[in-house]
């Protein structure tokens, strides 16, 4: 059973900086690509800002290349997004799973919110 686990998240001004991270219960991102998703409201659906295959190849949503920065360290099965120069419109939860998600990796998230 995969767990994942968002943490790191909070309220920050706008052009403030933060880093999320996400705790797999285990080596699982040899197996699979992973990616941040977040959700700006409860009726939204999520959308995925970056992703890191197994090989470390990197990608983001294009407007967010830039600012947003995705990570790993596989030894501490841990995958982490730098977020610099937020703004408002990225305010939401955070949310890391697979790529393609699957159902049963979703955890809490961790939310954000920008704003002065």
């Amino acid at each position: 059973q995969v767990q994942l686990v968002e943490s790191g998240g909070g309220l920050v001004q706008p052009g403030g900086s933060l880093r999320l991270s996400c705790v797999a219960s285990g080596d699982i991102f040899s197996l699979y690509t992973m990616g941040w998703f977040r959700q700006a409201a409860a009726e939204s659906e999520r959308e995925m800002v970056a992703s890191i295959t197994r090989d470390g190849t990197t990608d983001y949503l294009g407007s967010l290349k830039g600012r947003f920065t995705i990570s790993r360290n596989t030894a501490k099965n841990t995958m982490y997004l730098q977020l610099t120069n937020l703004k408002p419109e990225d305010t939401a939860v955070y949310y890391c799973n697979a790529v393609p998600p699957r159902d049963s990796f979703w955890g809490q998230g961790t939310p954000v919110t920008v704003s002065s």
